[in-house]
């Protein structure tokens, strides 16, 4: 060690040169290297549903989840298993490592999973996979509350809705919370009397007449457009 400072220190244009080449060296790399702030990391999960209408969270454990998880313990690659149990259902969520085949993963799963099926009740559903994508999940949540009503928080969540989703790399942004219009009539059974009309007659001419009915399509030559007769109710005119 002694000897290669010496070396070092004899040669100090050298070990200067050395130095700054490496900095140059560093800092181009550092500039030339991708970066994200939140980088795509491919971590495949699958999801194994299980349903047998009627049994206890405990039988679920013993009679679905065991043995499915006896099957799907010696499947390569995965990370951690983690099983749930529930009144006429059970499910195990398997992760893998990073970088796994998803493709490959999912092909093994539903391999163990038919091995497995033979050792399930007999009355129980076809087990489901279903591979998971985490990119799906929201990665931002904003919340709107205040002293003004509900149709006024609605307007600006759609509003909030539409700013976002004209950024270009947002893929959806989906409103929780809203609530349909709903239209209560209240009859009056004398009017409806005088008309000759019951409920049930009532009932259906409004529901025959809310309909959208298809009227097959124009070929203008330049293109085909479908046809529709406008028949939904949407306001009170």
């Amino acid at each position: 060690m002694n000897t290669i400072i010496q070396a070092a220190i004899q040669r100090s244009r050298a070990s200067i040169m050395l130095l700054i080449f490496l900095f140059i060296a560093g800092i181009s790399a550092y500039q030339s290297i991708p970066k994200e702030a939140n980088p795509d990391v491919a971590i495949p999960m699958m999801y194994v549903s299980m349903s047998l209408d009627g049994i206890s969270p405990e039988d679920g454990e013993r009679l679905l989840i065991r043995p499915m998880e006896h099957e799907l313990r010696s499947l390569e690659g995965i990370k951690k298993m983690t099983s749930t149990a529930s009144e006429g259902h059970a499910s195990v969520m398997l992760e893998f490592d990073a970088g796994f085949d998803a493709d490959q993963a999912l092909a093994d799963v539903r391999v163990k999973v038919d091995a497995a099926r033979s050792k399930l009740p007999s009355e129980a559903e076809e087990p489901v996979v279903n591979e998971i994508n985490v990119g799906l999940f929201p990665v931002l949540s904003v919340g709107l509350s205040g002293p003004v009503s509900e149709n006024q928080l609605v307007y600006i969540a759609r509003q909030l809705q539409e700013n976002i989703e004209a950024i270009p790399e947002v893929l959806e942004v989906d409103i929780g919370g809203d609530r349909e219009d709903l239209l209560e009539v209240v009859v009056d059974p004398q009017v409806l009397e005088g008309y000759g009309l019951d409920y049930q007659q009532l009932f259906n001419l409004v529901s025959n007449n809310n309909r959208l009915v298809a009227a097959g399509s124009l070929d203008t030559g330049a293109g085909r457009m479908s046809m529709k007769v406008p028949g939904v109710i949407e306001d009170l005119d």
